[in-house]
């Protein structure tokens, strides 16, 4: 039955599915829904959780259903033969892709995320299959232009832009150390704020570059902190807006970090085709970087390699990265890239092999990983500790597993983040009936409660 987040998420404000966004549209309640369906169908049970399963347990209503789902919505019967279910559904607004790659270009992405990114309540993506790769190799493949002198409005200098800037560790650090949620409106702040000082102000080309730049990170952050919150509509939208101010700084490396988190969210949603071609256009169209960008762009290709169950490829990468990492830091390293550490290369080989289905090697590399991770990373030790929970699952240390477990609901705690939240549930129901299970779901009570 549906379950209420605490106050880590409020579930009724996210749109979990395409019929969620239908139902919200038109004020109707799961019963509503399957009623009219019933009406149509005339020998179909009238029960609510048939709706709610369709929308949280992807389960495929059958033809007949479809069909009268179909008029109810006015969709043509023949769209059913030509798009799957969910897709054929009438989903919301598009996202526009269709800015040109240029500063102009980059100042009307932004501004269109800023319009309509926050009241963007869609908890999938939006963009999927050729229309989100596409995107990635018209970007991989594009020149930047040069950036544009602007000669109206107050002058900005070099010393402005530090001072900007400056601020992008803090908000990087709110971000992961209190979760997406609680840094969305902060971050869409400052990134309107940049926007603005770049639609009306005077500047030289040279200030122009950075101020895109630093829109491009504000736009990657504000779609992280999104992707973890369970927005992710509105995630693909401020993602979209940071390749296109990426592009218009003439960063390729920056353009690729997002691309990156792109292919993130693809592999979340079992997208395993599109997670790679995205981190594919990363590597591929980032031209020359430091070892260290090189071997976390290796391993994200390597995390859809292994979802593919590419084992000999994900290895390949993975040993690549091992070697690039070993190089050290380097002081051409870009200011993003200050998270990808030992600690991260462990999390990420340990996720790869947990993919695979090896769990032995992905237990030592998730141990690796957080016995490296600092305290203060609540976020990223909730997560590992979940996975690796599931390494010891799948191991068939259920007890340690569960108790693994019961430790992540604290930390989630102080760093909410809906992701971890839906990782420690899908781990949780992994598990078999046990009292070991029974324990965890006493501690899960503290986030979850069962509605009616």
């Amino acid at each position: 039955m549906p379950r209420r987040m605490g106050d880590l998420s409020r579930e009724a404000s996210i749109l979990a599915h395409p019929l969620s966004y239908i139902r919200a549209q038109r004020g109707w309640t799961y019963q509503d829904l399957v009623d009219m369906i019933a009406d149509q169908v005339g020998n179909m049970a009238r029960r609510r959780e048939k709706a709610w399963r369709w929308e949280h347990w992807g389960i495929v209503p059958d033809r007949e259903t479809q069909l009268a789902l179909a008029e109810i919505l006015d969709v043509a019967p023949e769209k059913l033969d030509l798009i799957p279910w969910p897709e054929w559904l009438p989903d919301g607004d598009p996202i526009r892709l269709d800015f040109p790659w240029n500063g102009d270009g980059s100042m009307f992405a932004v501004e269109d995320a800023l319009r309509h990114a926050l009241p963007d309540r869609r908890g999938f993506m939006r963009l999927t299959g050729c229309t989100l790769t596409g995107f990635a190799e018209v970007w991989m493949n594009v020149e930047p232009a040069e950036a544009s002198a602007t000669f109206y409005g107050g002058r900005i200098g070099d010393d402005f832009v530090d001072q900007m800037e400056a601020g992008l560790p803090r908000l990087r650090l709110l971000e992961a150390a209190y979760g997406g949620q609680r840094a969305c409106r902060l971050l869409d702040a400052e990134l309107g704020m940049v926007n603005e000082v770049l639609s009306k102000s005077s500047y030289t080309s040279g200030v122009a570059r950075r101020l895109h730049a630093l829109a491009a990170e504000l736009g990657r952050v504000a779609g992280f902190a999104c992707f973890d919150a369970g927005l992710h509509s509105a995630a693909q939208r401020y993602w979209v807006a940071a390749v296109h101010a990426a592009h218009a700084a003439g960063d390729r490396v920056q353009g690729a970090n997002i691309l990156k988190s792109m292919s993130l969210q693809c592999h979340d949603f079992g997208c395993f085709g599109e997670a790679l071609r995205m981190a594919q256009c990363a590597r591929e169209g980032v031209g020359q970087v430091t070892p260290r960008t090189a071997a976390m762009l290796a391993l994200r290709e390597a995390r859809a390699r292994a979802a593919m169950g590419e084992a000999g490829e994900c290895e390949r990468l993975i040993a690549a990265a091992d070697k690039l990492i070993g190089l050290g830091f380097s002081e051409d390293d870009p200011a993003f890239i200050g998270y990808f550490d030992e600690a991260e290369f462990h999390a990420q080989a340990g996720s790869c092999y947990l993919d695979l289905g090896w769990g032995r090697h992905a237990d030592d590399h998730l141990t690796s990983a957080l016995e490296r991770l600092p305290r203060t990373k609540v976020r990223d030790r909730a997560t590992y500790l979940t996975r690796r929970a599931d390494a010891q699952r799948g191991l068939g240390n259920v007890e340690e597993a569960a108790a693994l477990l019961a430790g992540v609901v604290s930390l989630v705690q102080q760093a909410p983040s809906r992701r971890n939240v839906d990782r420690l549930l899908t781990v949780r129901n992994r598990l078999p009936a046990s009292a070991a299970r029974r324990e965890l779901d006493e501690h899960l009570n503290s986030i979850t409660s069962p509605t009616g």
